[in-house]
């Protein structure tokens, strides 16, 4: 048993789909269950109504509702030879679920509004996808994970009831493996005892892969992105970057922490915890060695760069030269806490601390504004977290030549730096 997940940018046109029929035909004697993301930019679509809804722009919300129907309409008319109609009846229940909500009013919080119309976007595209590949002949069962997951009511961001999922899977989901080896299923979303929609947060369609990876006992969970692998710098800023055949779970944590865009850590426990390897693979060329994620040591690994731009410092002083303790510190955290938010970087000294968070301006304004009844407050915007690991000589200096220094902190392994452009 392995696990695929296919990310929005491998489903994203009508080739990259029918890539995706070729990579599933060289598996074709294997059982694997498949997780797709939403098509495209659908999610960010699909945002963009629930923005409108919740703000009481009913029509506009709609129109921008039947633009992605009928994106996707149009999809299973380009892919589809012999399921057209069945796509179109299985499509218009989806499309029927967000319109019955689009015609009432919000009575309740954003984030409930959000997840019952965001999770639309991974329901169509595996609809489209699973009649499509059984239209080649690749023969797959199609699944709605909301029937598999259950989780609380912590909107956009739920947490998974364990024991109740692991027993759907048991029950619903494995004997499905007796009829056909591919099971398709929807990434990102789950449903809550009541049956609302939820979705799992950031990388949630790689969570969701880790999920069913562990209580499947599979062998591997694979990612095909459209990268070689996992890269030790980002290639778009650094075209020198080199892929980095293999890593281990702890360094990819690591890197996730830093805030590179990698795997997120959530995605990484549930296979550390069965000791299940992560591939991730090119969907371009499926025959490339990709990068392997496991358990075991890696040494000699090269340097590995992060950039966060878009940084914001919070300087705070304390008011009367008084030292800025625990106690103090500890509040800070709660305001951070309490707007969902984290530091990528903090300094002490004896009468200021300093703080560097990613640059939310309403959420940075409420933490000033409350940090100021504490302290003298001062904010240094357009700023970049700049982080290596396994640094080498002078590799920090190359990256910040043009830069003026605000903030460097260093371990064996680690070295960041704080800087302002020149």
């Amino acid at each position: 048993m392995k696990v695929f997940k296919f990310g929005g940018a491998s489903v994203n046109s009508i080739e990259r789909i029918q890539n995706v029929a070729s990579i599933l035909r060289s598996f074709s004697s294997e059982k694997i269950l498949i997780v797709i993301s939403a098509i495209g930019k659908t999610t960010n679509a699909l945002e963009k109504v629930a923005e409108a809804f919740f703000e009481g722009e009913k029509e506009k919300a709609l129109e921008l509702f039947t633009a992605i129907k009928n994106e996707h309409l149009e999809t299973a008319k380009q892919l589809l030879q012999q399921n057209v109609q069945r796509a179109n009846d299985r499509l218009l229940d989806i499309f029927t679920e967000v319109e019955w909500l689009l015609h009432d009013r919000p009575v309740r919080e954003f984030d409930y509004y959000y997840d019952q119309i965001v999770c639309t976007g991974e329901l169509l595209s595996t609809a489209i996808i699973s009649l499509y590949l059984n239209d080649q002949q690749i023969s797959n069962t199609w699944i709605d994970v909301r029937d598999i997951f259950r989780t609380d009511n912590n909107f956009r961001d739920a947490n998974i009831d364990w024991a109740f999922t692991e027993q759907q899977v048991n029950e619903q989901v494995l004997p499905l493996f007796d009829e056909t080896n591919f099971v398709i299923t929807q990434g990102f979303i789950g449903a809550t005892a009541d049956n609302e929609s939820t979705t799992l947060g950031r990388e949630g369609s790689d969570y969701t892969a880790a999920i069913f990876a562990n209580m499947l006992n599979a062998e591997s969970q694979t990612i095909w992105k459209d990268v070689e692998g996992v890269m030790n710098a980002d290639p778009k800023l650094f075209p020198a970057a080199q892929l980095i055949n293999e890593l281990n779970y702890k360094e990819v944590i690591e890197m996730a922490y830093y805030g590179a865009q990698v795997i997120h850590p959530k995605t990484i426990k549930p296979l550390q915890n069965k000791n299940i390897p992560l591939l991730v693979k090119c969907f371009l060329n499926k025959d490339l060695p990709g990068t392997i994620i496991h358990n075991s040591k890696v040494n000699n690994l090269p340097p590995i760069i992060v950039i966060k731009t878009n940084q914001v410092l919070l300087q705070l002083n304390s008011k009367d030269y008084s030292f800025v303790g625990e106690h103090a510190v500890g509040k800070l955290y709660q305001l951070l806490e309490a707007q969902n938010m984290r530091p990528n970087l903090t300094q002490n000294a004896a009468i200021s601390f300093v703080c560097c968070v990613d640059n939310k301006p309403e959420k940075i304004e409420k933490i000033a504004a409350a940090a100021s009844e504490m302290f003298d407050v001062q904010l240094q915007k357009d700023l970049t977290l700049l982080t290596v690991r396994h640094y080498n000589n002078g590799i920090l200096d190359e990256l910040i030549a043009d830069k003026k220094l605000l903030i460097k902190q260093q371990t064996v392994d680690t070295v960041q730096a704080l800087v302002a452009a020149i």
